[in-house]
Parts: structure tokens; C-alpha cells; sequence
């Protein structure tokens, strides 16, 4: 019996483990993968958009090299604040099901089944990838998340997008000299892209190193080839890789199968406390990215730190009741 069960250790999983050791509550924290999972999935050599200091949590320095840190800093950053902390984590753990049975829940691993008074669910929205649903999408040259650009040296790649992710795939990839090709479904690379990303893949794509089809989306996909859909009709590339760069949501199974219910609305966002984050399951909680539901752009790191805050409190409120 753990007195705060976290789904995620994510940035702000990690911090509700904090805020809910500094209160005296027990918590454990289950993670599918790694520590930080979603940052390890990050392309190797990304740079997040935000200052350091705008990640940190439980008052721990976050000290980069640069204004602003990699991935790699990132993820050095939250083991240390996860040991400083002693934090309570399982990881390759997923959670299958949470069920609530005379105002305990019962939350079931693909390990085992533990019991908590209060769940919080931190999933984050990293999960699942949104698919272009075409033929030949199941092929192996088709990924949805980037690894690293040195295994497309010399390569013919198409990159579907035209967001930070896409940018940046075209932008790694061109520079070990792929030959990159982007699919773009809008008449322009996003307003969104980092500042000093954007004007770059605008001069690239300009100067024709990188060939770019704008009101352009994917028809299907070939072993060696992939046919495009523009505005002057169907185009056929030659094609070894297509790094669909679609953007990612929120794995909604675990949530529907708990019995959470939605606003009717394009964001199928959780009903919930906008004070406390407690949805309409007392004692279960909603943190971070996965609070926004679909609309995945809402909520980052920076502007969820205070959800552990809110939850906690909530919970420790309880407790005073309850006693």
C-alpha cells in the first residue's frame, strides 16, 4: 500500500514523486521504459527550446553547457535528480489496468498488482505516433521516430512534416549528406519551428538542397519509391527511407479502460479539477501533457511543474479531512 501510485516518470511524474516524499506520503513510480522514457525517444542530438533553468524541478540547478540544454544534459540532469531524491521507480513496468474497490485502488503492472489511495496518471503523450494510414506504411523503412541522422548517410529520405520534428530530421539528415525530399501538408514550413531552425530550412529549401512539397501529402509507399499527391497531381520519388515526423498523442486504452470520462470536444480532453487535477474518479489525478488530452501543444514541462504542487496539496487536504 503506497499512499501515491505515479504513471510515468517523466519530468513531472518525477516531480509529484518529490513534492509527495517532501509532504511524508509514500509514492512508487512505474514507468513502461526508461527514466525520463519520452526524452530518451528524443532525436540524439536535439536541443530543447526552452532554458535549462525553465526545466527544473525540486530546486535542483539544471546547468547546460549552452543558453539552451541537449538532450543528453536533460537526461543526466533528471537521473541525478532522481538519486538526490531517492526516488521510489520501477521502470519496464507498464500499467495494464486501475480499478478502485472500497476506496482503494488496485493498479495492475505486467508485473504485479500493487495498492495505492491515490493514483496520478503522468503518461505524458509520447506514446503512440499519429499514422498517415497509406499503403505500405507498415514497411521497415518507414519510421516514426528518429533516432540518429548517421545511419541515412548518402540516403534518398523523405521527411513527412513541417514542425520542430520535421525540421530538424531534414535539417540532421541533409547534413550527412542525405538526399531529402519533404512532404508537407500546409503551404509552409510551420511558425512554430525554433527561431534558429526556421530560417535555415527555409534557405535550404529555397536554394533547392532540399526539395520540398508543400499541399502535399503522402499517397503510398514502395519498397523503393513513394508516391506523393500534390497540387499538379500524383509525383513518384525514389525513396529508401521515409521518417514520418506526424507528431505523437496520448494513449487513451489505459485511460477509457479505467472509466475516465471526456469533455465531447476535437481535444477529447480528461474532465477533471482545473484547481486540483482530481477527475471525476475521486483520488485519481491527471499531471503534465496528458491533462491537455489531444491538444498536446497546451501543456509543456515549463507550465506543468506546478501540477505536482496542486495535486499534492489536494491530496494532503484529504488526509487533514479525512482524520
Amino acid at each position: 500500500m503506497v499512499d501515491v501510485l505515479i504513471v510515468g516518470a517523466g519530468p513531472i511524474g518525477l516531480n509529484c514523486g518529490i513534492v509527495a516524499k517532501q509532504k511524508g506520503l509514500s509514492h512508487l513510480i512505474l514507468d513502461k521504459g526508461v527514466l525520463v522514457n519520452s526524452v530518451f525517444n528524443f532525436p540524439v542530438n536535439m536541443t530543447f527550446f526552452s532554458t535549462s533553468n525553465l526545466l527544473e524541478i525540486g530546486n535542483v540547478p539544471f546547468v547546460s553547457h549552452g543558453e539552451k540544454p541537449t538532450r543528453r544534459e536533460a537526461m543526466e540532469y533528471f537521473r541525478r535528480v532522481r538519486e538526490q531524491f531517492d526516488l521510489n521507480v520501477n521502470y519496464f513496468e507498464a500499467v495494464t489496468n486501475i480499478e478502485k474497490r472500497d476506496g482503494i485502488f488496485q493498479v495492475t503492472s505486467s508485473k504485479k498488482t500493487y495498492q495505492a489511495r491515490n493514483v496520478i496518471l503522468a503518461t505524458g503523450f509520447y506514446g503512440l505516433p499519429y499514422k498517415m494510414n497509406v499503403k505500405g506504411e507498415d514497411l521497415p523503412k518507414v519510421k516514426h521516430y528518429f533516432d540518429e541522422p548517421h545511419y541515412y548517410i548518402d540516403q534518398k529520405v523523405l521527411v513527412v512534416g513541417a514542425a520542430n520534428s520535421a525540421c530538424d530530421v531534414a535539417m540532421e539528415t541533409y547534413h550527412k549528406n542525405a538526399q531529402v525530399t519533404m512532404a508537407i501538408r500546409g503551404d509552409e514550413i510551420s511558425e512554430r519551428v525554433k527561431y534558429w531552425i526556421r530560417p535555415n530550412i527555409i534557405n535550404r529549401i529555397k536554394e533547392g538542397s532540399i526539395k520540398a512539397y508543400f499541399n502535399t501529402t503522402v499517397e503510398e509507399i514502395r519498397e523503393d519509391s513513394v508516391i506523393l499527391k500534390t497540387p499538379e497531381g500524383l509525383v513518384t520519388i525514389e525513396n529508401d527511407f521515409v521518417l514520418a515526423m506526424t507528431g505523437y498523442r496520448p494513449d487513451y486504452s489505459l485511460f477509457e479502460k479505467i472509466g475516465l470520462t471526456f469533455h465531447d470536444d476535437q481535444y477529447k480532453t480528461p474532465i477533471m479539477d482545473e484547481e486540483t487535477l482530481e477527475t471525476d474518479i475521486p483520488g485519481l489525478f491527471m499531471a503534465g501533457v496528458a491533462a491537455g488530452g489531444l491538444k498536446t501543444t497546451k501543456f509543456y514541462i515549463e507550465n506543468t511543474r506546478v501540477h505536482a504542487d496542486m495535486i499534492i496539496n489536494r491530496i494532503m487536504n484529504n488526509v487533514i479531512m479525512n482524520n
